[in-house]
């Protein structure tokens, strides 16, 4: 699933090409994503001049000045800016026109979703409940210490919770796990506030060199100008099980924590 670094990837890709347009038209080929496209979302937005394009966690907002059109891009999809005359291929299911640009949702599986939500598009209940962004100031080791004071979830999984952190993902909260030399199985509530600290350092450092790749390129998943990530080239242990640690040379082992696939080095990453 494109995670923070992937939806932050395309919001910077697709930004320049259509800021300060009009959406002319919307073009649906098949409405039937995980939340059906809304029948009426042509005339609501039709017409209107964007007004800026951001992120919230992993969807894309685009707004206008009488509501948002708001983007998650499932587990496979992607956001392309290209040539509205150019042929749809078979999951190609959403075009947003701007003039001779079009925003092209390409989206495999169907689990993304096209959505209007008048006035503040951060109101959309989707959204309303979301945690802090991980780059954003607030997100410190004081905050995330006190989040997570007496909780028995493994930190990985309490990392991921977007109720209280948005956008790290199963990628990513293993990288950043790494990074820090903590243990992704640990109690999240046992975990000092020195530790915490160099997590939340770790958790920047690795979102941040992620978006200067591109992200990571995982089956289908391009960025807004068509070009693929490249950060999981630099990975020290996602998908490098049985492999040797990139630091210490010891084997990399896989577990599963919420049904998830984890990945770390036993000797690096201390409980």
């Amino acid at each position: 699933m494109p995670e923070l670094p992937e939806v932050e990837t395309t919001c910077r890709g697709i930004r320049p090409a259509i800021s300060d347009r009009v959406l002319t038209a919307v073009r649906v080929r098949n409405g039937r994503l995980r939340v059906p496209v809304p029948p009426d979302l042509g005339e609501r937005a039709e017409g209107e001049r964007l007004l800026g394009v951001r992120r919230r966690a992993k969807y894309l907002l685009l707004d206008f000045s009488s509501g948002s059109v708001i983007v998650h891009l499932g587990m496979s999809g992607s956001l392309r800016v290209v040539d509205p005359a150019l042929p749809p291929g078979t999951h190609d299911h959403v075009d947003l026109v701007f003039g001779d640009v079009a925003l092209r949702l390409r989206d495999p599986r169907r689990f993304g979703l096209v959505v209007w939500q008048p006035g503040e598009g951060l109101a959309h209940p989707m959204l309303a409940g979301l945690g802090i962004e991980p780059l954003e100031d607030e997100f410190t080791g004081t905050w995330l210490s006190r989040e997570f004071k007496g909780l028995r979830a493994p930190i990985k999984l309490a990392l991921m919770d977007g109720r209280r952190v948005v956008g790290v993902g199963n990628i990513y909260a293993s990288e950043s796990l790494f990074r820090a030399r903590i243990h992704p199985l640990v109690p999240a509530g046992e975990v000092g506030p020195r530790r915490i600290a160099r997590l939340v350092d770790a958790v920047r450092e690795t979102l941040q060199l992620a978006i200067a790749a591109g992200g990571s390129t995982l089956r289908d998943f391009v960025g807004g100008d068509g070009r693929k990530g490249y950060f999981q080239q630099d990975y020290f242990v996602y998908g490098r099980d049985a492999l040797a640690c990139r630091v210490c040379g010891t084997p990399v082992v896989k577990a599963v924590v919420g049904q998830r696939s984890t990945f770390f080095c036993p000797k690096c990453q201390r409980r």
